[in-house]
């Protein structure tokens, strides 16, 4: 035997007795309280090693997420410091910012719940100093501005 054959039948023997170690011993009826819980339903849970390694789906299909609408909403709100995004699930979150023109301060909460270029698929929140309300109207023009930007770069894209 060769020596680097040598380390990888050690290697292959470590991990193997690493795993059996992680097994332990389990009574049957605990085992079988564990797998009723409902954190630990197979359909659930998800951890098996197949899941891991088998998804085949494109990671892009299963963002639920318009991207038209995501970066129409940090261009119409570039004046506003971003704090979290989260792309996967479509939150976008801001600190407080002065629009240009504008002498009251604002924070935005920006929430894209479907894939598709629609109004309903955009939900904003527009918050003053101290959790002010925001009119109405100004909410509205907002939103429309995001629309109208979305709507100008699926047409740039050439997607109609």
């Amino acid at each position: 035997m060769t020596p680097a054959r040598i380390a990888r039948l050690t290697m292959a023997t470590m991990l193997m007795a690493g795993l059996a170690a992680c097994g332990g011993a389990r009574n049957a009826s605990t085992t079988e309280a564990a797998l009723n819980e409902p954190d630990m339903r197979p359909a659930l849970r998800g951890t098996r090693i197949q899941d891991v390694f088998g998804r085949s789906e494109d990671l892009n299909a299963t963002i639920g997420v318009n991207k038209y609408l995501w970066n129409a909403s940090l261009e119409v709100l570039n004046f506003l410091p971003v704090q979290t995004v989260d792309p996967f699930t479509g939150v976008i979150q801001t600190g407080f910012g002065t629009p240009p023109g504008g002498g009251r301060a604002y924070r935005a909460t920006i929430h894209i719940t479907d894939p598709a270029l629609d109004a309903r698929s955009l939900r904003l929140s527009l918050q003053g100093p101290g959790g002010a309300a925001v009119e109405p109207g100004t909410v509205r023009a907002v939103e429309d501005a995001i629309l109208t930007r979305a709507r100008q770069l699926r047409l740039r894209d050439g997607r109609l």
